[in-house]
């Protein structure tokens, strides 16, 4: 895929962030990512959290504006901090388009040692910088944060996992028990020391310069869902170390996803990137064993449309045939625009 065709135009103003005296001590340079579309009440206090790091903590801020409409450029141009730069895009282009453009800008303006990434709805817990920094942190390995909400429960949606195709027991113990046999246990948020896992979100994942610059950049053409996972397992592909360490705190101020049972996709286009993105995650994930896999979950997602009214389930199973096609292929081109009409909602 082109790559001028995948992020299509980004209209990104001069950089603004300062020296950044200081940083070098701890870990080195950290830089933060943070991308945003019109939540500018979240994005106020993930900014000012932020923003409270002394510069030895964080030399800069990047934030990621996917052409917020709610106010959101005009606020960010009245903040003062010269440790906060701002890059937006002329179209939102997902929250894979704006980690792409943000981690890019961290890494070519701000001569990062570290990125740290998070969505608008989250921030670090007060002192999760000063642990960081605590003691020296290998530049081959990447770390991931203990993600809670506000009132100090485990968010669910950030528990990181290991990969079941990749080891029996593990396999096993996830035709047992789903989700709790492939997700880290919640007792090691509670432990003494750090312990690999192979896929994480992009909430308080910190990544060493020189992992990003082997690696790469997130697909933006992924849009929504799954470009984290992707990313991080792709990592773990390449033979790159990646740690959960619970003593890197930070907060998602996110609602809780509804019970399966019950959860529709609200609008509707949100559809077709959750089932082409959870299809190339399967088969990085799976290998081989991602067809007959493929199989079981084309026949769950045909089953779910029993869950959308009669002037929806003809969309629904509209973008489910065009996420099955295109996931199957690896094919990230599609438009936004046209996924929107595929929804019916253009």
């Amino acid at each position: 895929m082109n790559t001028a065709q995948a992020i299509g135009t980004v209209a990104a103003e001069p950089a603004r962030a300062g020296s950044g005296q200081g940083a070098e001590r701890g870990a080195g340079r950290l830089v933060a990512v943070v991308v945003t579309h019109n939540r500018l009440d979240k994005l106020q206090a993930t900014v000012a959290r932020l923003l409270d790091s002394p510069a030895h903590e964080l030399a800069a801020l990047v934030v990621a504006d996917n052409a917020s409409t709610d106010g959101t450029a005009e606020w960010l141009a009245a903040q003062e901090d010269p440790r906060l730069d701002i890059c937006t895009s002329t179209e939102n282009r997902g929250g894979a388009g704006g980690f792409e453009m943000g981690m890019r800008r961290a890494m070519e303006q701000h001569a990062a040692d570290w990125l740290v990434v998070m969505d608008d709805d989250a921030c670090p817990a007060p002192g999760a910088f000063a642990a960081f920094h605590a003691r020296p942190r290998p530049l081959d390995t990447a770390l991931a944060a203990a993600v809670y909400f506000p009132d100090g429960q485990i968010c669910e949606m950030n528990r990181p996992s290991v990969n079941p195709f990749w080891n029996p027991s593990v396999f096993l113990r996830t035709l047992l028990k789903a989700r709790n046999g492939y997700h880290i246990p919640y007792s090691d948020y509670e432990a003494a020391g750090p312990r690999p896992i192979d896929l994480t979100s992009f909430v308080g994942l910190f990544l060493p310069r020189r992992m990003v610059e082997a690696a790469g950049y997130p697909d933006p053409g992924l849009f929504l869902y799954g470009d984290d996972v992707i990313y991080t397992l792709g990592l773990r592909r390449r033979g790159e170390t990646i740690l959960f360490d619970p003593a890197l705190r930070f907060e998602h101020d996110c609602s809780t996803f509804q019970n399966d049972r019950h959860r529709v996709f609200r609008p509707l286009w949100k559809v077709y990137y959750a089932y082409r993105n959870g299809l190339m995650m399967y088969r990085r994930a799976a290998g081989p064993l991602f067809w007959p896999l493929l199989l079981v979950v084309l026949l769950k997602w045909r089953l779910t449309a029993r869950r959308y009214g009669t002037g929806q389930r003809a969309a629904y199973l509209r973008l489910l045939r065009h996420a099955a096609w295109d996931g199957v292929r690896g094919r990230t081109g599609r438009s936004h625009a046209r996924v929107l009409e595929l929804a019916g909602e253009d």
